[in-house]
């Protein structure tokens, strides 16, 4: 990156389910020693929130925290073949619901994640960020009809409004296997190498503190300048 220009960090913090939501907001408090503005935080619908737990999320959004949809349930019942049993393997473990579904699946269940933010008295969200980035079987055209906007992959947003993917390299730090230590510090690696000027997403899960990338999360936040990003079509190309 060029001296003097740090390239900024568009932070999110992933899977914040009922189950999660301690881990949740331990992640946030560590953010915010460390300097960061608001993040980015995906929301998993499915389980059995608490009138407590949604008060909560609800105040973490008056504190300017975006809320993003994030699947249903955020795990599946089978693997969709080889290729979602190598994608388990490396990157989605048995989370990426899309990859078990066919296009009108993922449809439906777009569409359900949409409705319970209104359901619960949320604003509507304009980002959707399939379970391990997977969007699985779908056609862009049908993307266009569902009510997000954004659509977040390993790649990039996808903005269905002007039809056109952003590239921006991705930062992840679930590591809690070897392999997977191996295989995210290789592709941080080339995200960082790639960066330049343009934003890099850091993508924090509610225990990568515990994990073994966790000092390379540290690192990063001081190496890039966090951002929030309640709307990723504003990142500069």
């Amino acid at each position: 990156m060029a001296e003097g220009m740090p390239t900024r960090a568009l932070v999110s913090v992933h899977d914040l389910m009922p189950e999660t939501l301690p881990a949740v907001l331990e992640i946030l408090a560590f953010l915010e020693r460390h300097g960061c503005p608001p993040a980015t935080l995906l929301v998993v619908p499915g389980g059995a929130w608490s009138p407590e737990q949604l008060a909560t999320l609800k105040a973490l959004a008056r504190a300017g925290h975006p809320l993003a949809g994030h699947g249903w349930h955020h795990r599946i019942a089978r693997l969709g073949g080889a290729a979602h049993w190598l994608h388990s393997r490396l990157i989605s473990r048995n989370v990426a619901e899309h990859l078990a579904l066919d296009e009108d699946g993922i449809v439906d269940l777009i569409g359900r994640c949409f409705d319970w933010f209104a359901d619960q008295g949320f604003a509507a969200p304009t980002l959707y960020v399939p379970p391990a980035w997977a969007m699985g079987r779908i056609a862009r055209a049908r993307l266009a009809a569902l009510p997000f906007r954004y659509y977040e992959v390993l790649s990039g947003v996808y903005d269905t409004d002007e039809g056109r993917l952003r590239r921006l390299p991705l930062l992840g730090y679930e590591a809690d296997t070897g392999l997977r230590a191996a295989f995210l510090r290789f592709s941080n690696g080339a995200s960082r190498a790639l960066a330049g000027r343009r934003p890099i997403r850091i993508a924090i899960h509610p225990f990568d503190l515990g994990l073994r990338l966790a000092d390379d999360l540290a690192r990063d936040l001081h190496r890039y300048t966090p951002t929030g990003w309640p709307e990723p079509h504003a990142a500069p190309a």
